[in-house]
């Protein structure tokens, strides 16, 4: 099938790619690996879907100040759940879009100790967290408005955000869903 050569104009330096999976180092290695080919293709928009239920801080931290600095456009979308340390990740998006039936749910880090830990042991967690939670509250702070109540609900428990709180805060610039014109091929990174 060939493409009509309008649309191969239109749409000239931009990609598609669905990225989900546990934001780990897995993923972070994919991204570099994805965004060299990027870099290859000369694509100027790379328009992301993304599916994940978190992962771990660092990871997320990590692509989202690497994403964010591209001289790509990253254009991020929801259209089913990101949470946790994805959202940060998401946040990444120059521009950023949900489906009406995608959900977002923030919350503070979280870890276990081991049985038995000492109290110093304990500590080192605890300011370990404090120390991720200050990192990821400072990149929402910087493109999210939520408001004091959203605050407080966030400072105790986990924050669920529908499409229409998610544009209400600015997290998404719109309800609208990850749809790739026909003939343009979606990558999996």
């Amino acid at each position: 099938m060939s493409q009509d050569p309008s649309s191969l104009e239109t749409y000239a330096g931009q990609a598609w790619f669905t990225l989900s999976g546990d934001v780990n180092s897995d993923m972070v290695r994919r991204v570099f690996d994805a965004v060299a080919d990027m870099t290859e293709d000369r694509i100027t928009t790379a328009h992301i879907l993304i599916q994940s239920n978190g992962g771990y801080v660092s990871d997320g931290i990590c692509l989202y100040n690497y994403l964010s600095k591209l001289p790509i456009k990253i254009i991020t979308y929801n259209a089913g759940a990101v949470a946790s340390i994805a959202v940060i990740l998401f946040l990444a998006g120059e521009e950023r879009y949900a489906s009406d039936t995608s959900r977002f749910m923030v919350h503070k880090s979280h870890a276990s100790a081991p049985h038995g830990a000492r109290p110093d042991a304990l500590r080192i967690i605890v300011e370990g967290l404090q120390a991720d939670d200050a990192r990821t509250e400072q990149i929402l702070r910087e493109h999210v408005q939520l408001s004091e109540e959203h605050w407080r609900t966030h400072a105790y428990s986990d924050l669920h955000l529908t499409a229409s709180d998610a544009r209400d805060v600015g997290m998404i610039n719109d309800v609208k869903d990850f749809i790739p014109p026909r003939g343009q091929r979606v990558t999996n990174i």
